[in-house]
This record gives structure tokens, sequence and C-alpha cells, in this order.
């Protein structure tokens, strides 16, 4: 949509934690920037695989950054608010000490400092609790197909983070790539919000019957990965998001699966 000319690679095109894969991409496609958005997600599966989520979280982001130093090529890799232990309540600066409490936050962490050791012009971006039109599993779209077919919907009313809206986030971080930004950056759509407090909010948005939403405290939701009770995102560094409410209408706007089917349809 900005014209930027690109490729995508797949994980069969590009094992970023391989360091003959990384060089014969660069030799192949001589980039100017790297936008690393590989990595292991899954937060409660890498408390029993933590050797893969570290691979994929912290050696694969590091070669790259090897690589892209050497080639003088730009970088940007992604962080989670889950390096946070939430001890505060208050939303995290960029400078704010990490304390993960799991295995997929450690990872994060470790990634962080390997590719900044690696790479210091790199820009590594922290962020959370993506949502988006065009991704029928996160967290706002699973909520709204529940509710939609009269099903409860249980969320956590313990848990505080900063939902992200991956368009919005896609926009800041080119903008701060293009720009010639590095070092650590805290990207969120400007709120902090309970996980029950987003979901009442984005069926309001929706205007979908938001009683089905079912506030639980998180222990009661069988989490394997201990959470930060807190994790929302401030910065020292500048405002580069709109706000939530802002985000929410967008997305339900742009999502035709997130959108009520037309009567009688």
């Amino acid at each position: 949509m900005r014209g930027l000319a690109h490729v995508l690679l797949s994980r069969t095109g590009l094992d970023i934690a391989d360091d003959g894969s990384v060089e014969r991409a660069f030799d192949r496609y001589q980039p100017w920037a790297a936008i690393n958005a590989a990595g292991y997600v899954r937060v409660e599966d890498a408390e029993r695989e933590p050797d893969r989520c570290f691979r994929e979280n912290a050696e694969g982001p590091a070669r790259l950054a090897r690589a892209c130093a050497r080639h003088g090529v730009a970088m940007v890799t992604f962080s989670s608010d889950l390096v946070f232990d939430g001890r505060r309540d208050v939303p995290y600066v960029e400078d704010d000490a990490v304390a993960p409490l799991n295995v997929y936050g450690r990872s994060k962490a470790r990634g962080e400092a390997m590719v900044l050791d690696r790479h210091p012009d790199a820009l590594v971006v922290r962020t959370s609790a993506f949502f988006g039109p065009w991704d029928e599993y996160n967290f706002v779209c699973a909520l709204l197909r529940s509710l939609r077919a009269g099903l409860p919907f249980d969320a956590a009313s313990d848990v505080v983070v900063s939902p992200t809206y991956v368009p919005d986030l896609v926009h800041a971080c080119l903008d701060l790539l293009i720009d010639g930004e590095g070092g650590i950056w805290h990207l969120s759509n400007a709120d902090a919000v309970a996980w029950s407090e987003l979901a009442h909010r984005a069926a309001r948005a929706a205007r979908v019957d938001p009683r089905g939403v079912r506030a639980r405290m998180s222990r009661e939701l069988g989490w394997l990965a201990p959470r930060p009770p807190y994790s929302a995102l401030g910065s020292h560094r500048g405002g580069c998001m709109p706000g939530l409410d802002d985000a929410l209408r967008r997305c339900l706007a742009e999502g035709v699966g997130l959108r009520a089917p037309p009567a009688g349809g």
C-alpha cells in the first residue's frame, strides 16, 4: 500500500537461525532493510519447548542482526510487553528494567540484548495484545465470533495490557525505519485495559451485546505460563499510534470477518 518494494519470505525461504540461509537471502535480494516478523509466539507452549522458543526468539534474530550489521542493512525486530514483571501500576517505558516471568518473556528479553549487541542501530519494537481485521484467531475476532454465536467468552479481569492494532503498528514501524530510528521503542494504541475491559469495548464498538463476556481472575483460566498483572506500554520517545477506541472502530470497518452478517444472510 505504501509502494515500498519488498519480498516476503516464509520460514521455508529464510531460516533466520541458520547463517547459510540468511547469507543466501542477502546475496539474492540485496536488501536495504530486513523486517523480522518471524518468531515463536505460543506463550503457553514455550514453557514446554524452551529450546525451540529461544532458537526462534533470541538466536535467530541475533544471527539476522549480525548479518545486517555486516552488510550495512537496517533491521527491525519485535519484542513484547512480557519482558516485564508487572510489579508497577504505571505504563512501562523503554528504559525500564526487564524482569520476565515466563519462558517466552525471557526469550524476548534475551533476543533484545543479543540483537542490539550485534547491531546497535537496529530498531527493536516492544508491542502487545495484537488485534486486526484479517487474522481470525486474534482476541477481538474470537470474542465477536463467540458472542454472535450466543456463547460465553472468558477474559481476564486482573491482567492489564496495551492492545495494538496491527495496521497502525505496521505504519509506525515503517515510519521509524524510513526515518532511520533505532534502539528500543514501545508501540501500542495508547491505552491500558484489562482483557475483560477490551472485550466490553470491542463488543460495544461492534454493536454486539457484551453480556456474554465473563470477567475471570487469571488463575481461573488455566494458564501455564505466569503473566505480569500489569504490562501496559508507555514511551518517553514519542507517541506514534492513535487511541484504542479509534483503532477498534477502524478495525471493525475494515474486517469483513468482524462485521455482523447481513440480515437474512
